[in-house]
């Protein structure tokens, strides 16, 4: 799991065809500390995606894209030299700053609308249609592995704000107008609606949970 708190920018070195998906290098600066951080199998969040290391050398380290990422996030869109939001998991220890998050794309948005307002910016995005149910003000919601609060949903179209200390942890360059990013909803939301679908479910079949029983749901 992931909390949305980007910790270094990665450089896209070489992203190479392996079956239907991608093995990809990334170049790291000190910050990310590779040497004393990572191991084989750690798995780290790439603009909110999760990915698998399989190799390290140097300041770079290696990972594998299946077809289904590339299907549903922008790594289909990425040249080299992409500079990519990057998070190690969290684990019992870490400070959660953000909001948990699975690494897990749900869909690709779009940059529709970019103002200043003061040091900060407003940043309007368009969901995909069947991810707007998702999208609740003041909610959470995950922008290119970014934590970041909802401040007005317009039908599938979201604000958010992005102060100073966030554009300067982040890579800013891809919040411009026109721009594609990853969108993670609040997994929460997923969930809860799993739940009220197994209350109409089981009604249907006359089978009763013990959370039903108890009133839970």
């Amino acid at each position: 799991m992931f909390t949305g708190i980007v910790q270094a920018i990665g450089t896209l070195k070489a992203m190479t065809k392996k079956g239907r998906g991608f093995e990809i290098i990334m170049e790291v600066g000190e910050d990310f500390d590779l040497k004393n951080k990572v191991e084989l199998g750690d798995s780290v969040a790439h603009n909110g995606v999760c990915l698998t290391v399989t190799k390290i050398s140097g300041n770079c380290y290696y990972a594998d894209i299946s077809a289904e990422t590339v299907a549903c996030t922008c790594f289909k869109n990425y040249k080299l030299g992409q500079k990519i939001n990057l998070e190690l998991a969290c684990t019992p220890s870490t400070h959660l700053g953000g909001h948990i998050m699975q690494g897990h794309v749900d869909g690709v948005g779009l940059v529709t609308k970019k103002s200043k307002l003061d040091e900060a910016y407003n940043i309007w995005i368009k969901a995909p249609a069947p991810l707007s149910r998702y999208i609740a003000m003041k909610g959470s919601i995950a922008v290119n592995g970014v934590s970041l609060t909802v401040n007005e949903v317009v039908n599938d179209t979201f604000r958010l704000t992005l102060i100073p200390h966030t554009q300067s942890k982040v890579n800013f360059d891809d919040f411009e107008e026109g721009h594609e990013v990853n969108i993670e909803v609040d997994v929460l939301a997923r969930y809860l609606e799993r739940l009220l679908e197994g209350k109409d479910e089981s009604k249907k079949s006359n089978f009763n949970s013990t959370l039903l029983k108890n009133g839970f749901i």
